[in-house]
């Protein structure tokens, strides 16, 4: 029995997340598909996170613990071959048995797009949100270093999450404009139920003046999701990177 490791990046237009679900098309699902093709065995394979239906990621983790002998490089060939265009499979590797691509994750950074225009861009409209008024990013980029801090998140986790501990250790935040693209760029030890989308709504809404400015760190202590702003739309949402 061997434990081996896939970074892969795919686009999540077409499915309903990472996890397997029942009537649902998942990218788990997908990618147990092509591996049980290829294998002739159906094992598990256990992500290094649960992402939002039409999530995307240009890096993804997963590790298989598996009887099968095939080396590594013929084993990402065989899975680009099989698995649809909007999933792919950039590197395999062995690693230790008791290796978790979930629980051995050190860190995670994901980026939220935004199109930042009175114009709609046809090839941007399912990897961005596009938000038309007028945003000020280094105005944005300070307000998000209020981000910035090891402190009880749950102002900005979705109702219905089940985890109990909602301590989070952001350690990056900011935003950058390239041209109409504006960019909020996260990194932490872990994140809640729809943390960056409820933090991208909360820099939009300090943009609008829903919500005054300077006050992201009053609203961490608060606790209350009420306080904090929208939850953004999942398009423009990336797992953009995974630390081990």
């Amino acid at each position: 029995m061997r434990n081996i490791l896939l970074t892969i990046s795919f686009d999540g237009t077409a499915y309903h997340g990472w996890q397997v679900q029942e009537n649902a098309v998942t990218v788990q699902q997908t990618l147990q598909d092509a591996y049980e093709k290829i294998c002739g065995s159906r094992d598990n394979i256990t992500g290094c996170s649960r992402t939002d239906s039409g999530v995307h990621a240009n890096m993804y983790c997963c590790n298989i613990r598996t009887l099968s002998e095939m080396p590594c490089q013929k084993l990402v060939e065989a899975m680009n071959a099989v698995l649809p265009d909007d999933i792919s499979v950039s590197d395999c590797a062995d690693v230790p048995y008791d290796f978790h691509a979930r629980y051995d994750c050190k860190s995670k950074e994901y980026i939220y797009q935004i199109w930042n225009s009175p114009n709609k861009n046809p090839f941007l409209y399912k990897y961005s949100y596009r938000h038309k008024y007028p945003l000020d990013a280094d105005f944005l980029d300070a307000q998000a270093k209020q981000f910035i801090r090891k402190a009880d998140f749950r102002a900005f986790c979705a109702a219905g999450s089940s985890v109990e501990d909602t301590v989070r250790d952001v350690t990056q935040a900011e935003v950058k404009r390239d041209g109409d693209l504006v960019t909020f760029r996260v990194c932490a030890n872990g994140f809640l139920y729809n943390m960056v989308r409820i933090m991208t709504g909360t820099l939009l809404d300090i943009s609008s003046g829903k919500i005054p400015p300077g006050t992201i760190e009053d609203i961490i202590l608060s606790g209350d999701r009420q306080r904090a702003g929208f939850t953004a739309r999942p398009e423009g949402l990336f797992l953009n990177k995974v630390i081990y």
